[in-house]
């Protein structure tokens, strides 16, 4: 088991930052499918198995409570972990409030970000 890399959905419609995160992850190790946006998000969901969804609060296509809320009907042991902008905080709030396992503020350390991936999996 400790040889299957923690696969890992990356959504956020920011494409420079989930590229950036992406590569820092899969450096690390990590199985990471990036989604730009939360309807491509719920649809890489649909046919992929994941240890642990990384979702951007703020989403131009979709809310991002919504597509956690999505995400927590399709699959409801998925840890998700929701990022959000300064002045977001409520509604990380909220997001935990619906299902997160936490959130982060953005940018986020990489290594706050891999802590809380590490814990959100081994639940």
């Amino acid at each position: 088991m400790a040889d299957t890399p923690i696969r890992v959905l990356l959504v956020d419609d920011e494409l420079g930052f989930l590229e950036v995160l992406a590569k820092r992850l899969r450096k690390r190790g990590y199985a990471v499918t990036a989604a730009g946006s939360g309807s491509e998000g719920i649809r890489v969901l649909r046919d992929n198995d994941f240890d642990v969804a990384v979702l951007d609060l703020k989403l131009e296509d979709m809310d991002g409570i919504e597509v956690l809320q999505i995400m927590k009907k399709m699959v409801p042991e998925l840890p998700v972990i929701m990022l959000t902008g300064h002045g977001s905080e409520q509604a990380a709030r909220e997001g935990v409030e619906s299902g997160a396992f936490d959130y982060l503020l953005k940018p986020c350390d990489l290594d706050d970000l891999l802590d809380k991936v590490g814990e959100a999996v081994a639940g």
